[in-house]
């Protein structure tokens, strides 16, 4: 049964909704049942879980169906919503990398840029973002809504926008990026009633802060050595330059025991030169959360 005090949220269904899983897992939060259910468990009597598109989340948000949601930049302005922005997330299906929303056509065509189109018909999901971008550039199209699939219909019309993460897919499809009209990251929206009461804003915070904290330390881990005395200075220097490292004495007390954390992608090289300034004993250590 739930509490009488319930914050409903929305989670994007779809290409997001694995990675908001995931991520949820990684903040300390048990879901379960989101396979064979629109309204997942979750181990918080508290919170209430609904599945929505993203496409369609800002506006139960600002409609105050939902308390709170998950979605992308790119949705809040295509459907102009009214919301209050929480925070920036910064994950997506395949990488911490933000989408864009991209204008492409085939490698055959002769466009080159936006103005090229006049006259034209633009393909897309993203219509209204996509007749304002044609309308500030004063270049006249006509703007269709695409059900999905849009880059089969690259060939079919003069032109697409398409949401991409890697390019990957535009380039399988012989296509070729001519301008972008937004990079777009996840959101996390409140409606803004529901942040005018104290309950429901402190529980929006709260997991704000453990949702972030799990977006850093997937990044990130703990590097941990003893050095001597007399080469600490030196292995400091090694250290990336923003970082203070924690240093405490040991038993020998020629030596310290040092620990800092690292962007994991620096550790590779960090270690080597660590070893090589006469740091020993290094060992990693992964991160559950990581709050600043």
């Amino acid at each position: 049964m739930l509490s009488e005090k319930v914050l409903k949220l929305g989670i994007p269904k779809g290409s997001l909704q694995n990675a908001t899983f995931d991520l949820f897992e990684r903040a300390g939060f048990n879901v379960s049942g989101f396979e064979r259910s629109y309204f997942p468990r979750i181990d918080d009597p508290e919170i209430q879980l609904i599945l929505l598109r993203a496409q369609e989340m800002s506006r139960y948000v600002e409609d105050g169906v939902l308390d709170a949601g998950f979605t992308g930049y790119d949705w809040i302005q295509e459907n102009n919503s009214d919301v209050h922005e929480v925070c920036e997330l910064m994950y997506s299906k395949a990488t911490a990398n933000p989408t864009r929303w991209v204008l492409a056509v085939p490698n055959e065509s002769p466009v080159e840029k936006a103005e090229d189109l006049e006259g034209g018909i633009i393909a897309t999901e993203l219509v209204n973002a996509t007749k304002r971008f044609f309308e500030q550039k004063n270049v006249n199209v006509k703007v269709e809504f695409s059900w999905g699939a849009t880059e089969v219909k690259a060939r079919l019309v003069n032109g697409i926008v398409e949401l991409t993460e890697t390019g990957s897919s535009l380039k399988a499809n012989n296509l070729k990026i001519i301008d972008t009209l937004m990079t777009s990251t996840t959101r996390f929206i409140a409606n803004k009633e529901a942040w005018r009461d104290d309950f429901k804003k402190q529980k929006i915070e709260s997991m704000a802060i453990l949702l972030n904290a799990a977006i850093d330390a997937k990044t990130r881990v703990g590097l941990k050595m003893n050095v001597k005395k007399k080469d600490l200075d030196t292995i400091i220097s090694l250290l990336p330059a923003e970082k203070s490292p924690t240093v405490s004495p040991l038993a020998d007390k020629g030596y310290v025991a040092l620990e800092i954390i690292v962007e994991e992608k620096v550790e590779r090289e960090l270690i080597p030169q660590l070893k090589r300034g006469g740091a020993s004993g290094i060992f990693t250590y992964p991160l559950n959360k990581v709050i600043h």
